[in-house]
């Protein structure tokens, strides 16, 4: 019963921000007779729109975490995504959650909307990349970024991670939402209603690859893929640091089986948590993460495509030093097991020579 009184005190501690997401004190701990580790904790994961990626990966994780002897339980919601994640994680109404690099690397060095106060996040793991898909109305007469000026252009739901790279790439072109005819903060199927009835000339769709909202556009519609390429490629990829080339292929069935490979480009996902995490916790939600990545219980296709080996590289966040310890484990293990492979083979050969000059 303490215990279980304990846990509802960490989880309204975290609701207000005074205990971030990581568990309480060792005094919490001691108080509960139980000296081994934090006392279980709710997390409340935030994801994105419930027709995006976001969401049913967080659906897909929640059982994975709460598997966890530190989680309680964890609750997943429907967000506006990276903007708000981060937000909600700075003032501690989330403890964990997705979100796209570029948001990510504005939001710890205080860019863009978050302007004068840096959020204190890190990442738990890097996973799979948000393609950046520009889908545009036949008959639009926009073939590049640059012919969106004047045209009706859905952007994102407001402070969304869609939405921060549609100024990104719109600024790299040379525009801004003052040179457009229209700016819809609509989300994909908004986004997708809309330009089926007439009213967008062109969205943008920032998600995993393939996206069902674009599916489905296509399936109804004339519409095209637009290429980013070219001078705004070039100075996209020059000032952002976390936008990588990537080609969508054509006749690839799972890939809206095009005619023609799409050139754009691409931002990783990352799942955050606070700085502030009990280490224990981020460790052993890093754990079970890698462990479900290398499972053959992954529902999510855009999880398939991530590498385990590649969780803790290349991030633009700094890696929590909870899931870090596990990271360095990994590697300590797969060294371990490399040196006794190399001595093993060694013997081998020793045992071969041996035997052979016996002969």
């Amino acid at each position: 019963m303490i215990k279980r009184v304990l846990g509802s005190v960490v989880v309204l501690a975290c609701g207000l921000g005074l205990a971030g997401c990581g568990g309480q004190s060792d005094d919490a701990d001691q108080a509960s007779g139980d000296t081994t580790g934090p006392a279980p904790i709710n997390l409340i994961f935030g994801t994105g729109g419930t027709s995006g990626t976001y969401y049913p990966l967080g659906g897909a994780l929640k059982p994975v975490f709460e598997e966890s002897p530190l989680i309680d339980n964890v609750q997943v919601v429907a967000t506006g995504a990276s903007v708000q994640n981060i937000n909600n994680i700075m003032d501690g109404t989330n403890q964990i959650a997705v979100v796209m690099s570029d948001v990510a690397y504005d939001a710890v060095h205080g860019n863009n909307q978050f302007a004068g106060r840096p959020a204190r996040i890190d990442a738990l793991a890097g996973m799979f990349p948000n393609v950046v898909q520009i889908v545009a109305m036949d008959g639009s007469n926009i073939d590049s970024v640059a012919d969106m000026a004047g045209k009706r252009v859905g952007v994102g739901k407001v402070g969304s991670g869609v939405e921060a790279s549609a100024k990104k790439l719109l600024g790299a072109a040379g525009l801004s939402y003052d040179d457009l005819a229209q700016v819809s903060h609509t989300g994909y199927a908004d986004s997708v209603t809309a330009m089926g009835n007439g009213n967008l000339d062109v969205a943008f769709f920032t998600s995993a690859v393939p996206n069902s909202a674009i599916t489905g556009l296509f399936q109804n519609n004339d519409a095209h893929f637009v290429n980013v390429a070219d001078a705004t490629e070039d100075k996209l990829l020059a000032d952002y640091p976390y936008y990588e080339h990537y080609d969508i292929p054509a006749h690839a069935p799972e890939r809206y089986d095009l005619d023609t490979a799409v050139h754009t480009v691409a931002i990783r996902n990352l799942l955050i948590v606070p700085a502030s995490m009990n280490e224990d916790v981020a460790h052993d939600l890093a754990k079970r993460f890698a462990g479900y990545i290398e499972s053959d219980a992954v529902s999510i296709g855009a999880l398939k495509t991530v590498s385990p080996d590649q969780l803790d590289q290349n991030l633009v966040l700094p890696v929590h030093p909870g899931a870090r310890r596990f990271y360095d484990e990994g590697k300590s293990d797969q060294s371990a097991g490399q040196t006794g492979g190399q001595a093993n083979g060694q013997n081998d050969d020793q045992n071969g020579e041996d035997t052979s000059q016996a002969q």
